[in-house]
């Protein structure tokens, strides 16, 4: 059986009612929550937090266990070396979502201090960037 941990950061919390016309209306945890029992022969962990050290710890936590993990860190993705490094340093492959496509928002959006350590990354695909890539970890 597979074991995938899914990591949201910041603002994750309220996707379907923030911006709507960026991230739709549809809520993230009852997306997530239909999708992961889509898959049998998997094991799912669901974790969000607002809290930078938090998600390293949940990182840390998963990261030597787990066969992937799916990883949206939100507006840390722009600034977190430390989220980076946890990144780094775990044998997990990380694959990077993101609902928007970045390379079309505001240009300090457009870096992410993630990609060179992510085994992927998904973007622009809205909520179905998630099973994409719970695909990749599958099929690894």
């Amino acid at each position: 059986m597979k074991r995938i941990a899914i990591i949201n950061g910041p603002n994750l919390n309220l996707v379907g009612i923030r911006e709507p016309e960026i991230y739709g209306t549809q809520s993230l945890d009852d997306y997530l929550q239909r999708l992961v029992q889509q898959y049998d022969g998997v094991e799912f962990t669901l974790y969000q937090s607002n809290h930078e050290g938090d998600i390293i710890d949940e990182l840390q936590r998963v990261g030597f266990t787990f066969d992937g993990i799916v990883l949206n860190a939100g507006g840390y993705t722009h600034t977190s070396v430390a989220i980076a490094d946890a990144i780094a340093a775990i044998t997990a492959p990380v694959v990077e979502v993101h609902i928007s496509d970045l390379s079309q928002r505001e240009p300090w959006r457009q870096h992410s201090m993630l990609t060179a350590v992510c085994a992927t990354t998904i973007m622009g695909h809205g909520l179905d960037g998630y099973r994409q890539a719970i695909e990749f970890i599958v099929n690894s």
